[in-house]
């Protein structure tokens, strides 16, 4: 091959834009303008610490001012509040957490699209079109600016006051009549950390559609997919790397659930049972938002494995013809000798590659990936079960399960 020319087919598959639908946007471009953030590494220890003493430090000091933070002054004293403390201290965390992961690991999927030649040459430009038009969806203020609206008369307002606080006394509010007054850490709560939380929340929201929308634009493209790739996907497997990339996210709402839980739990008299189609539907729910966006794949993949079973099928019926009419009806040369033949591991080789095609997978996600998803949404409720019984009878009832 023309040296020259396998530099010009490799600067084809490589000229294109840094993929991320983390590293961009106001916000990220103000936490980079003070060192909180940068394009390598979009989250640090130090941004989440800013992050909680934005949100969590004034209430505490604002409860313990107005001698709300002990049990005995409410109902629900800050320190005995579950939700506000999984909320800030660790589901928050996660959800910046998140972006590291997504970041590092996201970001080199756009290029192995091109870097496994999946994409044709004379499709690079729609590859490239799409990619620069996610850019711009990620950094767009408008969009922004859009959920600080959303979050303050939807979140807040709504939400927020009528379906998550409790009706009772609490570190952050107090009933009288048919409305609560907010204590001063309780404005705190309500015009600032909550706010900001759901920000964040929604926030990822609107990158996990950019990215679905991405999927969706590169799933038009008709990809150079080859039905014998060992990974049983058509080359599209290493797709699944992306959902291990949300598993902080997952487990971001599973300890959001369990905050929720948690207090009603502790001071609604409720039971963890109660909850059992509410968990079930968050699951779904996170399932839904790491997985889902890779079935735009699964046509395409559908497609492949019905072209590639009845191409290597015909292939293999001319191989086997060939094999049997020269070694069992009499084709062979009288000096053919079967043994030490390379035609016994061709036919092996051939029965090897069929296999693969028959065994493709028309969804680009390993079962270890769908397992991390669960694990990580689950875990944070199974500390909950001790809210049913003791951590005792629990290993009891473990142990009897698994001996």
């Amino acid at each position: 091959m023309n040296p020259a020319k396998a530099r010009d087919d490799n600067a084809a598959y490589s000229d294109h834009r840094n993929f991320s639908i983390v590293a961009g946007g106001p916000l990220f471009q103000i936490l980079r303008a003070i060192h909180l953030a940068d394009d390598s590494s979009p989250m640090t220890y130090g941004r989440i610490l800013t992050f909680v003493l934005v949100t969590w430090l004034p209430l505490l000091v604002l409860s313990v001012f107005e001698g709300h933070a002990r049990a005995g002054s409410v109902a629900m004293p800050f320190l005995r509040d579950v939700e506000v403390h999984i909320k800030f201290l660790v589901v928050m965390p996660l959800l910046l957490r998140a972006e590291t992961a997504v970041h590092s690991r996201l970001s080199p999927i756009a290029n192995e699209f091109v870097a496994r030649r999946l994409i044709p040459k004379n499709s690079i430009g729609k590859f490239d079109a799409a990619i620069a038009s996610a850019m711009r969806l990620r950094d767009s203020a408008l969009a922004e600016i859009l959920i600080i609206a959303f979050v303050y008369v939807v979140g807040v307002l709504v939400v927020w006051r009528q379906y998550v606080a409790l009706d009772t006394a609490t570190w952050y509010a107090t009933p009288s009549g048919d409305r609560s007054t907010l204590s001063f850490a309780g404005l705190w709560y309500s015009y600032i950390s909550i706010p900001l939380f759901q920000f964040l929340l929604i926030r990822w929201y609107f990158r996990l559609c950019i990215w679905a929308r991405f999927l969706w634009q590169v799933s038009r493209i008709e990809l150079a997919l080859v039905p014998t790739h060992p990974d049983r996907a058509a080359g599209l497997g290493y797709l699944s790397d992306s959902v291990y990339a949300l598993a902080p996210l997952a487990a971001a709402h599973g300890a959001l659930l369990s905050a929720l839980l948690a207090n009603r739990i502790f001071y609604a008299k409720a039971s963890l049972p109660d909850f059992k189609f509410g968990i079930a539907f968050v699951l779904v729910y996170t399932l839904c938002l790491t997985v889902g966006p890779l079935l735009v794949f699964s046509s395409q993949l559908l497609k492949s494995w019905l072209v590639g079973d009845l191409e290597y099928g015909r292939l293999a019926e001319r191989y086997v013809r060939s094999f049997d009419a020269k070694w069992l009806r009499g084709g062979a040369k009288p000096d053919d000798v079967l043994i030490g033949s390379a035609d016994i591991q061709s036919l092996a080789d051939m029965s090897n590659s069929f296999e693969v095609v028959r065994s493709m997978q028309v969804v680009p996600v390993t079962m270890g990936a769908l397992i991390a998803i669960v694990v990580a949404t689950l875990a944070p409720i199974a500390p909950l079960l001790l809210t049913m019984m003791s951590l005792d009878t629990l290993a009891k009832d473990v142990f009897s399960l698994l001996f």
